[in-house]
């Protein structure tokens, strides 16, 4: 039985990226051992695009608000890109601290998380 997923996102500044995830988006944190921290994530739900070629993937956080979301974010210091109104929801990108870069957006079609 599968019981989980595990995210890894590669970064010039792994332990930027790190410190970030755990005090600016405040994400619970485990020592995997040396310092190695391992993150837990909100409830999750997975899609497949179409695309030329494997390989390739995005993570994207998902919020009920944008707006406030953002703002909550701009006082802990974090730039967020221009929104984007796509028919499936509103976008924007935060750029992490190691030069990568993690989507949020408020979806405005139905999610797996509401099964």
């Amino acid at each position: 039985m599968i019981s989980g997923a595990h995210v890894i996102l590669y970064s010039k500044d792994a332990e930027a990226d790190r410190a970030f995830f755990r005090d600016t988006l405040e994400f619970a944190p485990v020592d995997a051992g040396h310092g190695w921290l391992i993150f837990a994530l909100p409830p999750a739900e997975a899609a497949f695009h179409p695309a030329d070629h494997n390989g390739k993937h995005e993570l994207y956080l998902m919020c009920d608000d944008l707006p406030s979301e953002m703002a909550r974010l701009r006082e802990k210091g974090v730039v967020c890109s221009p929104v984007h109104q796509e028919r499936w929801g509103s976008l924007t990108s935060i750029t992490l601290p190691g030069g990568g870069a993690i989507g949020l957006y408020e979806p405005k079609h139905p999610t797996a998380l509401s099964m």
